[in-house]
């Protein structure tokens, strides 16, 4: 499934909006953006698995993922689904505090028929301003999306509990809360007591890729992080991202982004 919206964001929006209908269209790998994602389910079921939890999303649910939040999603074989993705960098919202609520706003939402209606009509405003380019497009965009977002803010409240963890979900969040440290496979399997062997086989089972990939990908993202957010050098952010050296932290980056750190500070910072 090509993800349209996101190749609009790689290109420089600052929004960007697709609706699309699909069948057997899985994520098969977890994922991050550097920019928040709002996904409303218009029909069907889907899966979606945030940071090392599982949900059970049915049509007319809203997800919501701050930057920075891994997660992917997949549904059952041949049943067809019509979702609506969103996409926009912070700078677009117009207030401190929205913003803040919507940081810590990443999860499952359950709407009430009114809503969902009025969703879907704002979504499908933005979807046709993105389609026809007019005299202050961005500008209008940009009003749609924060009008979208207060509505959003205003209406729900406690997000839907998760239906279970991720099985190897401890050692997901052993990952993230240990990055920073010289972590080796060996380590990881004493401290669940189980073999490198079988946490290796497990962990590719469950999450489509190895585990030291999955350790590399948290480390880039939080690095990401501090190369916007911080004014911290290069080679301090490598060694508190976990990495051994400068040069390995620099191939992984590249590897993973397509961007060199220092590429990525100058290109993210221009657009914020």
């Amino acid at each position: 499934m090509i993800d349209k919206a996101a190749s609009y964001m790689k290109e420089g929006n600052s929004v960007a909006c697709e609706k699309i209908c699909g069948v057997n269209d899985n994520m098969i790998n977890a994922h991050y953006h550097d920019f928040f994602e709002i996904y409303y389910l218009d029909k069907g079921e889907r899966n979606h698995v945030i940071y090392n939890k599982l949900y059970n999303i049915k049509a007319g649910e809203l997800v919501i993922f701050a930057p920075y939040v891994m997660h992917y999603s997949y549904g059952d074989i041949d049943i067809p689904f019509d979702r609506t993705v969103l996409y926009f960098r912070p700078n677009k919202i117009i207030s401190k505090s929205l913003l803040e609520n919507l940081k810590n706003g990443t999860g499952v939402y359950n709407l009430d028929d009114k809503l969902k209606e009025k969703i879907k009509d704002m979504l499908a405003l933005i979807l046709n301003e993105q389609k026809n380019i007019n005299k202050y497009n961005k500008e209008y965009m940009s009003l749609l999306l924060n009008q979208l977002l207060i509505e959003i803010v205003r209406h729900v409240e406690n997000p839907i509990k998760a239906e279970k963890k991720e099985r190897f979900s401890e050692v997901i969040t052993y990952l993230h809360e240990h990055y920073q440290e010289d972590i080796k496979l060996d380590d990881i399997a004493k401290n669940f007591f189980i073999s490198s062997y079988y946490l290796c086989r497990e962990f590719k089972k469950y999450t489509n890729t190895t585990i030291i990939t999955y350790l590399n990908t948290i480390r880039i993202m939080y690095a990401q992080r501090k190369l916007i957010e911080t004014k911290l050098a290069i080679t301090d952010i490598s060694q508190q991202s976990g990495f051994s050296n400068v040069t390995h932290f620099n191939r992984v980056f590249k590897k993973i982004t397509g961007f060199s750190p220092s590429e990525y500070r100058k290109y993210t910072l221009a657009r914020y």
